[in-house]
């Protein structure tokens, strides 16, 4: 008979998990780039989107943890420091430097895949690029796909590319070029060599090493995880690869079965000294934190809700609107508790922080506590978007917000 695993409630797992993503105790501390990049390598990555409505994804993100970042620090880790550099997780992502030999598999695995994709997909002609955009960066120094090829990306997605562009991304991805800055936001490529560290560029790892890496690193900020979580959480390898190196149970680690919200469980691995790491972690803050869509925590949605019983996408319909506000409703974080979402947007030309609706989980009342605490992150956050004020919109979606005491 088979021995009983051991159980991990669903307010450990959650605490386990947030404190992977360093959202459990009160952010603190500050944000010089050393400490930025540094919170990087904390979580493993960061997503970079061009969504502004408050600010950039990756400068919320960071944001959320260091209470006195300033947008545009990441990217100057970026930029001049290379400390961090910009590669593709699951998306466009800062990662640390120290990442780069492991990321050449991810390179390999990306360079065959967007072949095959695009080829399918009828992009036709990319392939005569490659040489030709190469040997222009390496003349010319760091260019933009408009400088290369006088195009310029309509807001119709891939399929407006020309092979110019398409080139150019599939080189990126593959490592050949990477993103020297920013202007705006618009990428500006240059060759991987001149931008990666020479103790980095020249450090390579076997398959084996980076499979292992991949695995305890993506389960350390996951708390526990299964094959196919700790394969999601980086994309390097395939969930099959990552079920034969679990099906081991390697050193260090253990089984356990961890409870979801709704009282199911699930097997998953864990660290062997789980109990010890569980005892020595702080009470988790009560602070309120509106935390960006793109966040590290949220971005895994089917585990989201099995965890947190919070069900959240990105883009929700307003009826009355006709269109999708996704990217101006925010998760709201209080404790190891997701307790709403908010509709928020920076009006710059009025110098105000607008928001446009509030909906509370089922359960959650607006005392005067806890409204206080949403009104001072809501302080913080105009600050952070550079708006000195904050309006609540005379709606019906803000009616709990506008009647809550001391709000």
């Amino acid at each position: 008979m088979a021995p009983t695993l051991p159980r991990l409630s669903n307010e450990d797992a959650r605490r386990l998990f947030l404190d992977g993503h360093g959202l459990l105790e009160r952010p603190k501390g500050p944000a010089r780039r050393s400490d930025i990049a540094a919170q990087v390598a904390a979580l493993g990555f960061v997503q970079v989107d061009s969504v502004n409505v408050l600010a950039r994804a990756h400068d919320h993100i960071l944001w959320s943890r260091l209470p006195a970042y300033r947008q545009g620090g990441a990217m100057a880790c970026s930029a001049r420091d290379r400390s961090l550099f910009e590669g593709w997780t699951h998306d466009a992502a800062l990662l640390p430097v120290a990442q780069f030999a492991h990321w050449r598999h991810k390179f390999e695995a990306d360079r065959a895949a967007l072949i095959a994709r695009w080829e399918t997909w009828g992009r036709a002609g990319f392939r005569k690029e490659f040489d030709q955009v190469r040997a222009r960066i390496a003349r010319e120094g760091a260019l933009t796909a408009a400088e290369l090829g006088g195009e310029r990306q309509t807001s119709g997605g891939w399929w407006d590319w020309k092979p110019t562009k398409t080139a150019l991304e599939y080189l990126w991805r593959s490592g050949e070029l990477g993103i020297c800055h920013r202007r705006g936001f618009t990428k500006v490529y240059d060759l991987t060599e001149r931008l990666i560290p020479p103790e980095h560029l020249n450090s390579r790892k076997s398959a084996e090493e980076t499979l292992e890496w991949s695995a305890r690193a993506a389960l350390a900020r996951l708390g526990f995880g299964t094959p196919s979580e700790l394969s999601a959480f980086w994309d390097i390898f395939p969930k099959r690869h990552l079920a034969e190196w679990a099906a081991q149970t390697p050193k260090g680690l253990a089984r356990i079965l961890v409870e979801h919200r709704d009282g199911t469980v699930r097997e998953a691995l864990i660290e062997e000294d789980w109990e010890v790491k569980r005892a020595s972690l702080g009470r988790p803050s009560n602070r309120i934190r509106i935390l960006s869509p793109f966040d590290p925590a949220l971005r895994d949605r089917k585990r989201l809700e099995r965890l947190f019983g919070f069900s959240y996408r990105i883009e929700i319909f307003v009826p009355e609107a006709k269109r999708r506000y996704g990217y101006y409703v925010f998760p709201i974080l209080e404790g190891t508790r997701l307790i709403g979402r908010i509709e928020v947007k920076a009006d710059r030309e009025r110098d105000r922080l607008r928001v446009l609706g509030y909906w509370p989980e089922p359960g959650i009342t607006l005392g005067t506590g806890r409204a206080a605490r949403l009104g001072d992150e809501l302080m913080r956050l105009a600050r952070f978007a550079n708006v000195s004020d904050i309006e609540v919109a005379r709606a019906p979606k803000t009616a709990i917000l506008r009647d809550a005491p001391g709000f």
